[in-house]
């Protein structure tokens, strides 16, 4: 079935042809991991997820490469780093930067895995190709596209005719309305930072300009070349990517010499209740402060889907109750059902019209009217719902003083510690949590890469609000 997809580049659907349909390639940006992701950097992951799923199922699994990154060196990392190491944290700043980068990244995977997302086929880390941004930067020098300046290199962007072209602006218009640093080694306001100086307590490289470390823009295009080649299919992220980061991707790429990407992907940006999401105006949450308040994964990623994703997503308590009513039903509808080859047309046809999931998912609610267990479990199975390794909270979920507990919340604290555990070789949380859940009547089961809590016939719900997380 033909799959059209909205390119924010020429600003309308387009037909997808793959460069090689036995190796189809999509790039997509990655969280800055400084902190917990928030519901809103939840929005692309789950978006391109579907996507991804989509790609999967109509050119083979083995035949999608999926490349998602992890931006590991940034100012804001080495300054919540400095900020542990004012509170009393042991280590140099740079240990400290290194250790709040696996702890993050920990977090969001574990994150991510709670909603659903399958794991990418590559998720580089910055720092691991520093020597591929030292090597780009040096030919657009070379080519003179860029220059170096007082320990900086710049990209020169009035040498790029084209640029502006993907956000619909002009270079002048953007000087005009846009806030561009002003710095006297720069020689227009609109040139951006390939790579800047690091002061000795900062993470740093040595390059021909000088210890210091790369601007943001070049990351991406630098690991997008080494993992994908110079031309792959498709580059997504959130709108507020399109100026300046994907703009400067753009231009840098194909000043170098590389076709760069052929579809251009954005999805819009996600509010709550209405209004923007904010911590001033109270409504500012992390994934996981839902899935430790009892909100499932899966219901997370049904409200997501439930607006197509180049349309504002509003995140409402109602919409939330909804979706866990509706899940509810589907997985006794679907459930001990054979949901082998039984994957709805519809739904792929809806899919495959720039990922309309609003549309198929009003064919499972159709399918599940029909009493169809197997189309309706093959078919959310093709958008992520309804898997079996996500259906434990449908099983006990009970309440005490307003706030919600649930055996999956317990089996993502019990998660979260041992990724931490991991990394820091402390595992007291988790014999914690692990003897805290046997006292309620669970057993635990953990392997390197799955936590498992099984009721018994001693289990006790009641006791699920006596078990507290370690930070709480």
């Amino acid at each position: 079935m033909a799959i059209k997809l909205y390119n924010t580049k020429v600003r309308q659907k387009v037909e997808f042809t793959p460069i090689d349909p036995d190796n189809v390639r999509m790039y997509v940006c990655g969280p800055t991991v400084y902190d917990r992701a928030h519901l809103g950097n939840a929005r692309p992951v789950i978006v391109f997820d579907t996507l991804y799923r989509l790609l999967r199922h109509e050119y083979g699994a083995d035949n999608v490469t999926y490349v998602r990154n992890f931006t590991d060196v940034d100012d804001k990392i080495n300054a919540t780093a400095l900020a542990r190491q004012e509170a009393g944290a042991r280590g140099t700043l740079e240990e400290l930067i290194s250790q709040r980068s696996d702890e993050t990244i920990a977090w969001y995977l574990e994150d991510m895995d709670a909603v659903g997302a399958l794991e990418p086929t590559q998720a580089p880390r910055a720092t691991q190709y520093i020597a591929q941004m030292i090597a780009m930067i040096e030919d657009l020098i070379a080519k003179g596209h860029a220059y170096d300046a007082e320990g900086h290199a710049l990209f020169r962007v009035r040498s790029y005719k084209e640029y502006g072209a993907l956000s619909g602006r002009s270079v002048d218009d953007m000087i005009a309305g846009a806030r561009v640093e002003i710095a006297p080694y720069k020689e227009d306001p609109m040139d951006f930072v390939l790579w800047k100086p690091s002061s000795d307590d900062q993470p740093g490289w040595d390059s021909p300009w000088g210890r210091g470390r790369p601007g943001w823009h070049i990351e991406c295009s630098a690991m997008a070349l080494d993992l994908l080649g110079g031309e792959f299919d498709i580059h997504g992220g959130g709108n507020d990517l399109t100026f300046p980061h994907h703009e400067n991707e753009i231009a840098q790429s194909t000043c170098a010499g590389h076709g760069f990407a052929n579809v251009w992907m954005h999805n819009e940006m996600l509010q709550v209740e209405g209004k923007k999401m904010s911590k001033s105006l109270g409504n500012f949450f992390t994934v996981r402060d839902l899935l430790d308040q009892g909100v499932p994964g899966e219901v997370i990623r049904f409200v997501m889907l439930s607006t197509h994703y180049r349309k504002p997503m509003d995140w409402t308590e109602a919409k939330r109750a909804d979706a866990e009513r509706t899940l509810r039903n589907w997985r006794a509808l679907a459930k001990d059902v054979d949901a082998a080859d039984a994957t709805d047309l519809d739904v792929v046809a809806a899919l495959s019209d720039d990922l309309n999931t609003h549309q198929a998912l009003q064919v499972l609610h159709r399918l599940a009217r029909a009493n169809d267990g197997a189309g309706l479990k093959a078919s959310a199975q093709l958008m992520g719902l309804l898997d079996n390794d996500m259906g434990d909270w449908v099983g006990v979920t009970t309440a005490r003083h307003g706030d919600h507990y649930s055996i999956e919340m317990v089996e993502n604290w019990l998660r979260s510690a041992r990724n931490t555990a991991m990394l820091t070789k402390n595992f007291t949380e988790v014999d914690r949590l692990k003897s805290e859940a046997k006292h309620a009547g669970l057993e635990v089961r953990m392997t390197k890469d799955t936590v498992e809590l099984i009721p018994t016939a001693t289990f006790d719900p009641d006791r699920l609000a006596e078990i507290k997380r370690g930070d709480a």
